[in-house]
């Protein structure tokens, strides 16, 4: 494994057992390179694996096939992970400040006290420590597992679908202020979504998948389509976009299930 690899996939299987006694291959022969810092974006349409891959490289799922070799930034064998889900997981009877402390020990209180309070002012929650999540909209609950899932400052960010429930201006917002965190951490990210514009927006490479079972079917390199920095709204992410949108298709009518513009 190379020096400058944060994480290598070679051969990797995934099955689930069926009701009837079969088994269903949910992954097949998946192999994956990701450098350290880079932003990888899993694209693809419901049910060709992106989540199941993504929870076998977190350790929340076990491969029943292949290797999965994860390192930090120093090349440790035990780099930092953290995980970011669909909805924002906060626990409801902790204050916004103690949702996001609850991923740290429980040494050294007053570090702590300005770690989170620094994290909350990084995702624009300054002041708001106090509150619950309940007095919170979705995006601003979204706004404190952001900073949750940062505060510890990973090597490698795994982030599920973070984005898809929250209104477009919002979401639109989030992904440009992640990306201004995710410079600062100079973390590795593995981010999935069904939608080809946030994957251009996002990543440094776009990896397409396609079920039945899941395997990854192109790697594109976005930045020799458009380089950063990205304008949301320049033509020319939009452009880039038809590309992931062009593999998509090409597979098994795949880009009917994920939809051009969503």
């Amino acid at each position: 494994m190379s020096d400058a690899t944060a994480i290598r996939v070679r051969d990797l299987v995934k099955t689930y057992a069926l009701s009837d006694g079969e088994e269903r291959m949910a992954l097949e022969n998946v192999d994956l390179d990701v450098a350290h810092g880079e932003f990888v974006c899993l694209l693809g349409p419901s049910g060709c694996g992106k989540t199941t891959l993504l929870n076998l490289l977190s350790g929340l799922d076990r491969a029943d096939g292949g290797t999965i070799d994860i390192r930090g930034r120093a090349g440790s064998a035990k780099p930092v992970l953290s995980y970011m889900f669909q909805d924002s997981r906060l626990l409801p009877w902790m204050s916004v400040a103690d949702n996001v402390r609850f991923v740290l020990d429980g040494r050294n209180r007053e570090k702590h006290d300005a770690d989170v309070a620094y994290w909350l002012e990084r995702v624009g929650l300054a002041g708001r420590g106090g509150d619950y999540p309940r007095q919170l909209s979705i995006g601003q609950q979204q706004r404190v597992a952001v900073a949750r899932a940062l505060i510890i400052r990973p090597d490698v960010l795994f982030m599920d679908e973070p984005f898809s429930a929250l209104d477009e201006l919002t979401a639109s917002r989030m992904r440009e202020e992640l990306l201004l965190l995710w410079e600062d951490l100079d973390a590795s990210v593995v981010f999935v979504t069904h939608n080809p514009l946030e994957a251009t927006f996002l990543a440094d490479r776009i990896v397409v998948m396609s079920p039945g079972p899941g395997r990854i079917v192109e790697d594109i390199r976005v930045a020799d389509h458009v380089p950063r920095p990205r304008d949301p709204d320049d033509p020319k992410v939009w452009e880039a976009s038809r590309v992931a949108v062009r593999a998509l298709g090409s597979r098994d009518g795949a880009a009917s299930d994920a939809g051009e513009g969503t």
